[in-house]
């Protein structure tokens, strides 16, 4: 609120009256309300005025009447402003009527030039739901009271001059949540803090990111107001509700009850809901987390300095106390999570311990472990030592996040304490201390798994089966799988896939929807590997449907089964549905529970990025996908840096390429597994590359020999997207043999293609053949060739096939590749689809140099719009987003 000069604003007349309680007494309120009015309108409750001071004046209403009459003959629009009108106690009746039904009277009655405007830090006690309904009424709250992200920047940086970087801006006006008074206190903190022309503070550090970091409601400014304006105004109960509650993250009535059990007579009897519901009205920091008014939290400086002033008024102790009741509460209200939060905050880690036992099964269930480990890791270790079954759990959840040294550890304490090694053995439910050597070893079969220890993993899931009794279906299902699943780090993919289906029914058939979501990814994975893309699909689809009717716990693990879905729809050339799924996943991912999504997240966008020639894009992404690796039970058969290896050869960069195969120790003549198929058939193509470069006939003997045991390897264990790709490298080096020597047998490399394309078209690939660019191009136009040639004018199966896989190069020209060998050479990146213009050949050389745009332009004689045009073109073309990229790529081409 702002009262300009003289009462009056620039072009609405105001009248302004700034109440504090000395004007609580109805009679003085009118009279100065009536001496505001006079501002607007000079002559306006001179009888009023005189009645005030009467011995006898007249009823109420009729003053009122008559002061409505006369504000209805003023001629112009004017504002009447109650400032602070929370200093009244506008309720106190001292008269025949309170200031309250004054106001009400008027406003029910008000004339129509006159707008009548309240300050106040609380909610006045007059018709609000009523005035808001009739449209009556506007409303400037808290929440629109605060200062936006740029309206903070500009308040700290343009008014207070602190020179602030974005990153601490932002810091500061989270940590404020856009309290206009606590940025204003910040900021006249760092303003005494920050030396004038350094940027450094008075204790020396490099920049103010420190101070805000520690800037809380303990801060000597922020607590003088707090105290003084807010804590101090309210009266000793409400003093001690805001203080005990303070432990609180989130309040609620009933909650707010059981903490202050036995503490303040007073509150207890007005109940938890109300109090919450007059401190929002009050708007004593307190903010409503829904509609219902049924959850709140304070405002977290706030909250600090009630923390601080809990810490000075009651003993540790006591304190503990409070959290003690908050941890029974939640416990008997089904929120594990702050039960065992607030147990560890009182104290009491036994009973932390117990409650994190009792959540770990439905935890593990809805793929939240990691979650869950985050809580025990808080224990102290003398408490954990002692549990077995927790420890067991840890081992457990040790496993999922890929850490197998970790759990192996924990086994190891586990079978102490049940062996009596450890000392006293603390179970919170005997009925888990049963199945514990079976789960130990689970966990072991589990941790063989992830570290592609077969033969360990077949022992102890076998051990398990042993252990596990007949009775208990799920346990001996969970071993039965992770002993089936070992086909899949085989290559026997056909069983892998009987088995987990096996097991999705079994759990379809026992409730556990979750865990059959879940599994559907992992079964859609091996089924691309199969070749089966359209199974694949329909594995995705069936699980978002069950999802969707199985609540919030399967829906929260689908990111998986979109981004799934977004790859395969990318792979048919559907390019809206797999935007569409892409999309879908993006936003799911941000609140996944699986622990490998940032992982697989990075590579789908690498995948994309690749496809889409941002070849250096996509090696950042890749770099970013390293770090978040997680080991799981599935196989990493595709590592990041094959992966990284094949985007090399695409780029030209074939030294890069060739110390990956150093680094790797990889030769032609390895032993073939699944798990090192991709790695080798990089190295097939780094050959092919080498041969090249280099004309070595050794180099593609080796690549062809090594292509042809891998595809006898795949075609053993009948993994028809595996043979595929095989095929799609073995038509290439081929082909490429013939291109640079001029001899061998074409119909080699055509016979490769011909029975690669036999075998994906059922299943619809395109982006397979399409991102091999110029060699694959060439090879389908002579395949269509010889295909029109051989058929005689008869229709040929794969004909409409070539023709669409030929449309996704975007040029068709009829080209026999024996006579354009120079055209065939794996060591260059794929060439442009559209070539340049000799105009923007031309700007393309210019940014090859130190001039920028509009200098690139004066120089051109051409506009800037023009010139961004040009590089807009020039860009799309060469498949890039920006300058230095774009010069890059032409170098590349060899355009210059």
């Amino acid at each position: 609120m702002h009262q300009p000069p003289g009462g009056q604003a620039s072009h609405v007349p105001a009248a302004w009256y700034s109440l504090d309680e000395g004007d609580s007494d109805p009679s003085i309120f009118l009279a100065y309300m009536v001496t505001a009015l006079q501002s607007v309108a000079a002559n306006i409750g001179t009888e009023i005025l005189a009645a005030l001071q009467s011995p006898s004046s007249p009823p109420v209403e009729l003053l009122l009447t008559n002061l409505l009459n006369e504000i209805a003959a003023v001629s112009h629009d004017f504002i009447l402003v109650l400032d602070d009108y929370h200093a009244l106690d506008a309720k106190t009746v001292n008269a025949p009527y309170s200031i309250d039904a004054v106001l009400t009277f008027l406003i029910e009655h008000l004339p129509a030039q006159m707008h009548l405007v309240i300050s106040s830090r609380e909610d006045p006690h007059l018709p609000l739901a009523r005035l808001r309904a009739r449209g009556q009424l506007t409303e400037l709250r808290a929440a629109d009271l605060r200062f936006t992200p740029l309206e903070a920047a500009e308040f700290l940086n343009q008014v207070m001059h602190l020179n602030l970087t974005p990153e601490d801006i932002d810091a500061l006006e989270t940590r404020t949540e856009g309290w206009i008074a606590g940025l204003q206190l910040a900021a006249l903190a760092l303003q005494g803090t920050i030396k004038p022309q350094t940027n450094l503070s008075a204790q020396g550090h490099p920049d103010p990111a420190s101070f805000i970091r520690a800037f809380t409601g303990s801060h000597h400014f922020v607590l003088d107001y707090l105290l003084e304006e807010v804590l101090q105004q309210q009266s000793e109960s409400i003093q001690n509700f805001l203080l005990r509650t303070s432990i609180l993250n989130r309040l609620c009535g009933p909650l707010c009850d059981a903490v202050l059990r036995g503490s303040m007579t007073s509150v207890q009897e007005t109940g938890g809901q109300q109090t919450l519901e007059y401190l929002e009205r009050a708007n004593l920091f307190i903010v409503s987390l829904d509609n219902e008014r049924r959850w709140y939290r304070y405002h977290h400086l706030f909250g600090d300095i009630l923390r601080q002033r809990l810490g000075q008024s009651l003993s540790p102790a006591e304190i503990a106390e409070l959290h003690l009741r908050a941890s029974v509460w939640y416990e008997q209200n089904g929120n594990v999570a702050e039960a065992f939060q607030h147990a560890l905050s009182a104290g009491e880690f036994r009973r932390a311990a117990g409650l994190a036992e009792s959540a770990y099964q439905g935890m593990d269930n809805r793929f939240q472990t990691a979650a869950w480990l985050g809580w025990v890791k808080k224990l102290p270790q003398n408490t954990v030592r002692t549990r077995p079954v927790l420890l067991t759990q840890m081992a457990l959840s040790f496993t999922d996040a890929g850490e197998t040294d970790a759990s192996e550890a924990c086994l190891q304490a586990a079978e102490c304490c049940l062996h009596g090694s450890s000392g006293e053995m603390i179970v919170a439910d005997e009925a888990q201390l049963k199945p514990l050597p079976a789960l130990i070893a689970m966990a072991r079969a589990y941790n063989a798994q992830v570290q592609g220890d077969l033969s360990s993993t077949v022992k102890y899931a076998e051990l398990a089966l042993q252990l596990v009794p007949e009775g208990d279906l799920f346990r001996r299902a969970l071993a039965t799988i992770t002993l089936e699943v070992t086909h899949w780090t085989r290559g026997d993919l056909e069983p892998a896939c009987s088995a987990l289906v096996d097991w999705m029914n079994s759990m379809q058939k026992a409730g556990n929807a979750v865990f059959v979501v879940a599994s559907a990814f992992a079964l859609a994975d091996m089924l691309v590997v199969l070749g089966r893309l359209r199974e694949a699909v329909k594995t995705y689809q069936q699980a978002l449907q069950l999802a969707t009717s199985s609540g919030q716990d399967a829906q929260q693990i689908t990111a998986h089964h979109y981004l799934g879905l977004a790859l395969l729809y990318h792979e048919l050339g559907e390019d809206s549905a797999a935007a569409e799924h892409l999309q879908k996943a993006q936003e799911l991912g941000k609140q996944t529970t699986l622990v490998d999504w940032p992982y697989r997240w990075r590579i789908a966008q690498a995948r994309l990025k690749e496809s889409g020639r941002d070849l250096e894009g996509a090696l950042v992404l890749l770099d970013e996908a390293r770090r978040f690796y997680v080991k799981t039970a599935i196989p990493d058969a595709r590592p990041v840096e094959a992966l990284k290896a094949n985007i090399y050869l695409k780029q030209g960069r074939l030294a890069l390429a060739q110390d990956w195969v150093r680094a790797r120790g990889l030769t032609a003549d390895d032993e073939i597994s699944y798990l090192g198929e991709f790695e080798h058939l990089i190295l097939a193509r780094v050959l092919l590359a080498e041969y090249q470069g280099q004309r070595s006939n050794d180099s593609i003997s080796q690549a062809i020999g090594l292509l042809e045991r891998l595809l006898k390897a795949a075609e053993a264990q009948r993994r028809t997207g595996s043979i595929i790709e095989i095929l799609v490298a073995q038509a290439i080096a081929r082909f490429a043999s013939v291109a640079h020597q001029a001899q061998g047998n074409l119909s080699l490399a055509l016979a490769s293609l011909e029975r690669a394309l036999t075998l994906a078209e059922p299943e619809g690939y395109f982006r397979l053949f399409v991102d091999e660019g110029e060699p694959m191009h060439l090879l389908l136009l002579d395949l269509r060739a010889r295909i029109r040639k051989q058929s005689s004018g008869q229709s040929h199966p794969l004909l409409v096939y070539v023709e669409r896989l030929l449309s996704g190069f975007g040029h068709t020209e009829e080209i026999h590749p024996m006579a354009h060998p120079q055209k065939v050479n794996l060591m260059e990146p794929v060439p442009l689809l559209e070539a340049l213009s000799e105009r923007e050949l031309e700007v393309l050389r210019l940014l090859r140099t130190e001039l920028s745009g509009p200098e690139i332009a004066d120089k051109l004689i051409i506009s800037p719009n023009t010139f961004r045009t040009h590089t807009s073109h020039i860009f799309a073309k060469l498949g890039v987003n920006n300058r230095r990229a774009a010069v890059r790529r032409a170098e590349e081409l060899h355009l210059f």
